[in-house]
């Protein structure tokens, strides 16, 4: 990776347009969790919009307690305090992957989409995660939302399982990825989602439609320990992915309590 690359605060925040995320940006060289460290500074309430960029993680962590790898530098890795936000989970969760996938935008001739509920996918395979946590305090409620994108792996970066369903931008741009571009965009996008979910969820929804692997597809998941199968018609903000079950009925899973086991 080039030196000029290193994620500066200075560099991301020059000429960045957002009226809410980045306000206060800090960058760790090393960290257990960027999650862990937003936490602390959650418990402030003036904190709403900070962001955390780490270039590694000792301890970083994915959803259902999975390890989030990464080597040195080689991905975006950052965690946004939101002590300030009107949306509920659920919502928040579409938002925030919707603006990850419009951040990393088309790249190689592909489009980056949802897996919901927390995984975007380019050329069929994984380039980015986003881990959603809440904290509640005497004074506030608070949403932690850590995001993970691979961006200088090669292929040999990932252990051979991985090498069958993950991927990076580099890899599929076949070129370098400008990180701090990379960080702009993305706060960015953040930014702009976040304002418009404020106003109204359906044109965060509608973009979920056009960027979901899942919609129109049979999808088997995991709930509460119990295995569902049916055909994935539509998403609810508050309430999660709507399925058409193969016994009967109409069910929705909300994303906390819910494992995609299964596309086709």
């Amino acid at each position: 990776m080039p030196k000029t690359n290193a994620l500066d605060p200075d560099k991301i925040k020059a000429n960045l347009k957002t009226k809410r995320i980045g306000r206060k940006i800090l960058v760790y060289n090393r960290t257990s969790s960027t999650n862990d460290i937003a936490a602390e500074y959650a418990k402030n309430k003036e904190n709403d919009g900070l962001v955390i960029f780490a270039e590694e993680q000792a301890a970083g962590r994915g959803r259902a307690g999975s390890k989030w790898l990464s080597g040195y530098a080689e991905s975006i890795l950052c965690s946004i305090v939101l002590t300030d936000c009107k949306l509920n989970a659920e919502p928040l969760s579409l938002t925030c992957a919707v603006a990850v996938a419009d951040a990393i935008g088309k790249l190689g001739g592909y489009e980056a989409k949802i897996k919901w509920p927390n995984d975007i996918i380019l050329n069929g395979k994984k380039v980015a995660g986003i881990l959603l946590e809440s904290k509640t305090t005497k004074q506030h409620q608070t949403y932690i939302l850590g995001i993970g994108i691979n961006c200088h792996q090669n292929k040999d970066s990932f252990s051979q399982q991985l090498q069958q369903t993950a991927t990076s931008i580099d890899i599929e741009s076949h070129s370098i990825t400008d990180r701090v571009s990379l960080a702009k965009r993305l706060l960015t996008s953040i930014d702009y989602w976040l304002e418009v979910a404020a106003q109204t969820t359906k044109d965060v929804t509608e973009q979920w439609r056009k960027l979901s692997t899942q919609l129109n597809h049979r999808v088997t998941l995991i709930y509460n320990a119990k295995k569902f199968t049916g055909n994935c018609i539509g998403i609810d903000p508050e309430k999660g992915l709507i399925l058409q079950l193969d016994t009967g009925g109409v069910r929705m899973f909300d994303a906390a309590h819910t494992t995609i086991f299964r596309t086709l």
